[in-house]
């Protein structure tokens, strides 16, 4: 069989023999070079390799990189019936079925690595993917942020920077050798100056998306407590001050001995394992990595037992990606996979259970994982739409718009916004006018008897007041109290909108699932132009006789291809603020608060899930420019619908309750999850 090797690192160096007694090895491919020659063999292209009738490539690299490898190359191979596969025989171009846990994987417990431990003098750890992860998807992004970050801050311009920049660091990699990051950018530029210039900044972008590994920290910190030697075993570029420095920014205490592969000169490939030996002398060692071939096979080869944890992607990877591969082609799309992974699995300890469910346990992590992108995407829109002219004011309805306000304000929003405080009970109590007004009010169908419908939606006691219209049913009859009753809340209100300062200007008023009513009442209060930029509208028809401007983010041509119709339900119980519903305003414009029905319990867990929304957002604005942010309503739908598919754990959120006083409605949070 004719093969194409693809991989011009150490790994195919060893292997590389015993292919050739194997099969016909036409060339070496590479992701960057495409030309040369090495081992013995032609570097080719890609296209010579399909020209020279190869049956089969063969990658020979890292999991992670294996994965970038048939992203690459896999649909070219596909439409020309080339098989691809890794070193060990894996089809690296079978499509992974999407699972939501972890049956049929080889697993382990937190018991069960703090056992293994038990047995050793010295833990060694590898750092990065193990101790300590990147937000991104791929960690090669870290080029294409600097790429774009040189372009727009120092006016830099470097075509396929990145590709330089990697094919720089394989090249100097080869033979097992570690250069530092100096030397990476020396090998591009040729000065001294500008490749500590490069160097500095690769670093702090680094800095920048790093996170610790809590669950693997504190294995760590146990093992030390338990009087053990702890070592960083380490294939990096860094020098020691700057491992130092990203142990700090992670809060990880340092350990007695660091093996950096460029201190050494020697990486894990070559005689880094021999030289972590001989620092320790006749001390039995455990090295925990997440890498199968460098912290397991080249452990193993050095004589060094070992034991494997799964990184973040590996774990998502046996998810099947959770259908969210298909957003990868784009970088911003890449960024919010990373944020999710990070996130998500973060620990590696995902075995602990016999069922192993992908499962959430604290509300933070609701609010990161599965809201905070299709929140940010809605602000990022209705900034975008606030930057007309004609809007010099911008009302946040409250609650809804508690924490949307917050977002607008850290994205970078240039116009100032007012937290406007109303509710439909407030609204409407000042905003009636006419007999219609409170036949379309009846309408609206109310949770109970017509006494507690006075009583919620107009503050009005059926005992003390007369029917104005006895052969009318409902509320209708009791139309005339109504209406003396808004004249008074009429001006209350609008001595609260005064103080204001609004000017002569149009309003967008913020409204985040709504028909309109709202709006419709609040505009009768003010002599300006209202805009209503909802989320989304309901039965938009019922309100198309009313004269109102509504833009909705997600528009009605889109419900039947949208599942946020079905869930925006989940992000509504979130979107409140830790204040009861507004009731009126008294002589002074002054507000006045409803009884708060809520729980401290369920104010504690909202908030907790509004904290992990802004946390994303804060991680979201030190990785990418948000003007560089594109939306993708899709992915953001992606991510939302799997807080149906893992299993939640945190019973504070499973105990919320949608609230809706003014239909007396209280839906729980798990009927719509």
């Amino acid at each position: 069989m004719k093969i194409a090797i693809y991989g011009l690192g150490i790994e195919t160096k060893k292997n590389i023999l015993d292919l050739g007694t194997q099969y016909e090895i036409v060339g070496l491919l590479d992701g960057f070079q495409t030309n040369g020659e090495l081992y013995g063999y032609p570097i080719i292209s890609i296209k010579e390799a399909v020209e020279k009738n190869v049956e089969k490539i063969i990658v020979i690299a890292r999991p992670g990189s294996c994965k970038a490898i048939a992203k690459r190359i896999g649909e070219l191979c596909e439409s020309k019936g080339i098989l691809l596969e890794d070193i060990r025989g894996k089809n690296l171009l079978k499509h992974a079925r999407i699972v939501y846990d972890f049956q049929g994987y080889r697993g382990y417990t937190y018991a069960d690595v703090k056992e293994r431990i038990e047995a050793y003098d010295v833990i060694s750890f590898d750092l990065f993917d193990t101790l300590v992860l990147r937000k991104l998807y791929i960690y090669t992004d870290i080029f294409n942020l600097m790429e774009e970050q040189l372009k727009e801050t120092v006016g830099i311009d470097i075509s396929d920077f990145a590709k330089k920049r990697i094919a720089a660091e394989k090249e100097l990699s080869r033979n097992g050798k570690a250069p530092t990051l100096k030397e990476i950018y020396f090998h591009i530029f040729k000065d001294n100056v500008i490749a500590d210039r490069m160097a500095d900044r690769e670093f702090k972008i680094d800095l920048s998306v790093l996170r610790p590994r809590e669950d693997m920290v504190k294995v760590m910190n146990e093992a030390r407590m338990a009087g053990k030697k702890i070592c960083i075993t380490s294939d990096t570029y860094y020098s020691v001050n700057q491992i130092q420095e990203i142990l700090t920014r992670c809060s990880i205490a340092a350990p007695e001995l660091l093996m950096l592969s460029c201190v050494y000169s020697e990486s894990k490939n070559g005689k880094l394992y021999e030289l972590l030996k001989d620092n320790l002398g006749n001390r039995s060692v455990l090295h925990i990595g997440d890498d199968s071939v460098s912290d397991v096979e080249n452990a193993s080869e050095h004589g060094i037992d070992n034991f494997h944890i799964y990184s973040s992607s590996e774990l998502f990877d046996m998810t099947g990606g959770l259908g969210l591969e298909q957003y990868t082609n784009s970088l911003d799309g890449r960024i919010r996979i990373g944020l999710f992974i990070a996130e998500l699995f973060n620990s590696p300890f995902q075995f602990e259970e016999e069922h192993r469910k992908i499962c959430v346990d604290n509300a933070g992590k609701i609010g990161y994982i599965f809201c905070a992108p299709m929140i940010i995407d809605f602000v990022l829109w209705f900034i975008d739409i606030t930057k007309e002219d004609r809007f010099s004011n911008v009302w946040f309805s409250a609650r809804d718009g508690y924490l949307i306000k917050k977002i607008y304000e850290m994205l970078g929003a240039e116009k100032k916004s007012e937290y406007f405080l109303t509710s439909r009970i407030s609204a409407i109590r000042a905003g009636v006018v006419t007999e219609h007004d409170v036949q379309y009010i009846e309408e609206m169908k109310f949770s109970g008897s017509v006494e507690e419908n006075l009583k919620c939606r107009f503050g009005l006691d059926m005992g003390v007041i007369s029917p104005s219209n006895n052969e009318a049913d409902g509320i209708l009859k009791y139309t005339g109290a109504i209406l003396d009753l808004a004249k008074r809340k009429r001006k209350n209100t609008q001595k609260y909108i005064e103080k204001l300062n609004i000017g002569k200007d149009d309003i967008a008023f913020f409204d985040f699932v709504a028909k309109g009513t709202n709006q419709m009442y609040i505009q009768r209060l003010v002599d300006n132009h209202m805009c209503g930029l909802y989320f989304l509208q309901l039965e938009p028809q019922y309100m198309e006789d009313k004269k109102l401007e509504i833009i909705p983010f997600y528009t009605e041509g889109e419900r039947s291809d949208s599942v946020i119709f079905d869930d925006y339900y989940i992000l509504e119980t979130i979107l409140t603020s830790p204040d009861s519903s507004l009731e009126d305003f008294d002589g002074e414009g002054n507000p006045i608060f409803s009884k708060e029905v809520r729980t401290t319990e369920d104010i504690e867990c909202f908030l907790k899930v509004q904290e992990g929304i802004l946390n994303y957002t804060r991680d979201l604005l030190a990785i990418w420019p948000i003007e560089k942010w594109t939306i993708n309503k899709k992915m953001d739908e992606t991510f939302l619908q799997l807080i149906h598919a893992v299993e939640i754990k945190d019973e504070s959120f499973l105990n919320l309750t949608v609230e809706d006083t003014f239909f007396n409605r209280m839906t729980p949070i798990t009927t719509v999850i």
